[in-house]
């Protein structure tokens, strides 16, 4: 339960008709081996004491009785267990039948909450027995408990503010306006649905569709048990379909005929940050009442997948079709700026690496799509001290192969010139070294793009803005910047599908041999021909940046959970124990703080996904903000050796 943590289950025992007794115990053989698993809540499906094939036997008092009885079993059993369980049943109150969701923790009946929608369609008469709910909440007596009775209830933890618990059942969720869209805006994080959905073709999908809707809309998890094997057959069959999902995403699930039951951890705060940071979710919760319930908190072992990319999808044809969208929209981005600023070129710095390579490739398809010719993108490549041969014969080659203009400007004299001018002593290999280089490159293009009647596009991605990784007022600094919105994991992945959809073998090579290249800005003097300054040897692996920087911008996760997700996303990875792990994450929070102030002046640049860092949009942070509450919570980690 710590870092919001929530493990659940939804399970469906098979059962018995009308046979409360044996039900019961199908039931509480299932609860307690959850609670043993760790589990802290618990969804069993929809007269699951009973039977929902019960029929017109429901209207008998022995079946009532038998039902209640065992809910007095469960209670008394379950006193020791630190778990939420709900079970469905029916029950009489003041005279009327209804079908309910009894919520149970440690010995106490925490509320029951009656379903809302009663269908009375194809094969569901329910109305014949019972009377739907009432959003009004009123005290009753069960099993010697005085009880909250109605559908605006709400189940907190006080332990976990972040776990708040919305009860509906089936046909609820089925229905126009579901009572869970009030549950959520009411601040329930979770909806668990007590459900009995017989089994027909096609109707699996559809009922899976519901579920990650309803938790996308939400901004929720949602655990959906349905009735299994054991219910009649006489004219429906019942699967035990069980789901979980959380914001829009299938976490598990327990599949139609399979006879298992779905567990999984929910992160309850990862929603609450959704809802946080959404405007148009607009909390209501008048006329609701809220139980609170008590559970040890402890820490949950995770079970559920940690993506280690996060901006990547991991099937391969969805990744080429997301690579697709997301040059479709750079280019359009760039296209637009272009034509707006009546560009007679797009002029950009090429130099061997995968940035500009993305960049160049962006802007052909701009060129395309305006219908103008490639030679309008001029390609500019600067060589100087630490230019390798490697890398200049790849930028010429793919120049040619998309057949763009190309030139060369060697900024060598420029740069002994102006160190000259500052007075730079050039055996001093220091940051005035480096900067002094990309400031010039930056000039020339600057000064190109004038002379041509054209515009700088941008290189830089994502992942370097938020590093810092960029020279104030030199590759930091463009007319446009197309790779702005584009983490770095995510370049290296369009380039490849540039190459696997290459119209040439010349170009597929050479674009392949500049995913295999360094990353480099190859600002300091090479070693024996080959690029001596590797990027990631010097601020860190651009993977685990790019898993950091998703984390802290998307959800707002402190160092410590980001900490512990990492450790499961990359677990089974030797070049990655905690201590680099954490070296890194510290190392990406200082960065991240100290070089806000090149992103407050950032060129514009298209937003591709969820996660950016443009000061116009995403991201608005002051250039001096202080990173000392996150550099000493980083202090509380604690490593082993």
């Amino acid at each position: 339960m710590k870092d919001g943590f929530l493990k659940t289950a939804v399970l469906s025992p098979a059962l018995r008709v009308a046979d409360c007794a044996y039900n019961t115990q199908q039931i509480l053989a299932q609860l307690k081996a959850a609670a043993a698993r760790g589990v802290k809540l618990a969804v069993f499906p929809e007269f699951c004491l009973t039977g929902y094939t019960c029929g017109d036997l429901f209207l008998q008092r022995t079946l009532q009785q038998g039902a209640l009885e065992g809910l007095r079993t469960l209670l008394d059993e379950s006193r020791e267990l630190d778990t939420v369980a709900l079970v469905g049943l029916p029950l009489m109150v003041h005279g009327k039948l209804y079908n309910c969701a009894a919520v149970l923790c440690r010995g106490r009946i925490l509320g029951v909450v009656p379903k809302t929608y009663l269908p009375n369609y194809g094969e569901f008469y329910e109305k014949r027995q019972f009377t739907p709910g009432s959003t009004e909440v009123e005290p009753i007596t069960l099993c010697g408990q005085t009880v909250p009775f109605g559908t605006s209830l709400l189940f907190a933890c006080r332990q976990m503010p972040s776990f708040v618990l919305g009860v509906e059942l089936c046909e609820d969720l089925w229905s126009a306006l579901p009572p869970s869209t009030f549950h959520a805006l009411a601040g329930a994080t979770v909806i668990a649905n007590l459900s009995a959905s017989d089994e027909t073709v096609g109707k699996a999908e559809y009922r899976r569709a519901l579920v990650e809707n309803q938790s996308a809309r939400l901004l929720c998890g949602y655990l959906y048990a349905s009735a299994g094997h054991g219910e009649s057959t006489q004219d429906m069959v019942f699967a035990g379909h069980g789901l979980i999902a959380e914001n829009g995403t299938l976490l598990a699930e327990a599949k139609p005929f399979s006879g298992e039951y779905a567990e999984t951890e929910l992160d309850c705060q990862r929603l609450e940050a959704e809802r946080a940071r959404n405007t148009s979710f607009e909390p209501s919760s008048e006329g609701y009442q809220t139980v609170e319930f008590n559970l040890t908190l402890t820490e949950t072992p995770l079970t559920r997948w940690i993506d280690p990319t996060p901006f990547i999808p991991h099937d391969a044809q969805k990744r080429a079709e997301r690579c697709e969208l997301i040059l479709k929209m750079q280019a359009d981005g760039l296209a637009k700026r272009l034509e707006h600023a009546h560009a007679k070129t797009a002029v950009i710095g090429i130099s061997g690496g995968l940035d500009s390579c993305l960049a160049l490739l962006v802007a052909v398809r701009a060129m395309k799509q305006l219908g103008r010719p490639t030679t309008d993108v001029l390609a500019v490549t600067m060589p100087c001290f630490g230019t390798t041969k490697r890398t200049r014969s790849n930028a010429e080659i793919l120049c040619d192969e998309l057949k763009v203009s190309f030139t060369e400007i060697d900024i060598a004299n420029t740069v002994h010139s102006h160190f000259a001018d500052i007075g730079q002593d050039e055996n001093v290999l220091d940051v005035t070294f480096e900067n002094g280089q990309a400031r010039v490159r930056t000039l020339e293009l600057m000064d190109t793009a004038n002379r041509t009647g054209g515009l700088v596009v941008g290189t830089g991605d994502l992942s370097e803005l938020a590093l810092g990784w960029a020279t104030y007022n030199g590759d930091h600094m463009s007319m446009y910047g197309v790779n702005a919105g584009v983490p770095k994991t995510l370049v290296r992945h369009l380039v490849r599908y540039e190459a696997d959809t290459a119209v040439s073998d010349a170009l597929r090579t050479v674009l392949l041999d500049i995913l295999d290249t360094p990353v480099s800005p190859e600002l300091l003097p090479a070693k024996d021909g080959e690029i001596a300054q590797k990027t990631e040897d010097l601020v860190g692996p651009y993977e685990l940046h790019d898993f950091y920087l998703y984390h802290v911008l998307r959800f707002g996760f402190g160092p410590a959970k980001i900490f512990r997700l990492a450790k499961a996303a990359f677990a089974g990875r030797p070049e990655y124990p905690d201590d680099v792990l954490y070296k890194w994450l510290r190392n990406f929070y200082w960065r991240f703080f100290a070089q806000q102030f090149k992103r407050s002046c950032l060129p514009d640049g298209p937003k591709i996904g969820s996660v950016t860092l443009s000061p116009r949009g995403d991201w608005r942070m002051p250039s001096d903000a202080c990173a000392a509450l996150w550099l000493a919570e980083l202090e509380q980690i604690p490593l082993k050796g």
